[in-house]
């Protein structure tokens, strides 16, 4: 049989104290817990998530108006001599019509950031992207709301989906030049010419 020495049984023992009186930790993190099998999907701050951008908007207003007046007015003098015979008349018509058709449509894909998270667990996202092909420059700019729910299990989010939406697109370049009027033409416009 083996002697056990003294000081290595009280070293043993000292151990299993101090190990004891030890406050323990939890690894796990209710806040930032995520399963195994769980979809990546953004859910904190600096996250990344795919816009896809399908807004098609159109409107159209028109406006018919018709207004006619009519007014005769006749007078007859009658005299032994002569018959004398007066008379007013007046016409006022009014036609006019009037129509407005606007429409829009941008198609397009942008990862964005999540930047902030609010309390109710819905996320803010804003982010741009940059193009320039051909020496013509575009900016594709997007900052909203999302809730989570919306996001898909492939990270992605319709545009139509995100809340106080404000998507930009614009262009600069030499075609963009040559789509805007004018500075004489925006004048002569202003003053109504």
């Amino acid at each position: 049989m083996k002697r056990i020495d003294a000081s290595r049984l009280l070293a043993v023992l000292g151990l299993c104290m101090a190990t004891h009186s030890a406050s323990s930790i939890s690894l796990y993190d209710e806040t930032q817990y995520r399963a195994l099998t769980a979809d990546r999907k953004a859910h904190a701050v600096g996250d990344l998530v795919t816009v896809l951008i399908y807004e098609n908007t159109s409107a159209s207003t028109t406006a018919d108006t018709n207004t006619g007046h009519n007014a005769d007015v006749s007078a007859t003098l009658r005299t032994p001599l002569r018959d004398r015979q007066a008379g007013l008349s007046t016409r006022n018509d009014f036609d006019g019509r009037g129509s407005t058709q606007r429409s829009g449509r941008v198609l397009g894909q942008l990862t964005v950031a999540v930047r902030e998270q609010l309390p109710n667990g819905d996320l803010l996202l804003a982010g741009t992207q940059e193009l320039e092909i051909n020496g013509e420059r575009q900016k594709i700019g997007l900052d909203g709301r999302v809730r989570p729910q919306d996001i898909t299990d492939a990270n992605t989010v319709l545009s139509t989906r995100v809340a106080d939406a404000h998507i930009s697109f614009v262009g600069d370049g030499v075609l963009a030049d040559h789509q805007r009027p004018s500075w004489w033409h925006q004048l002569v416009t202003w003053f109504g010419l």
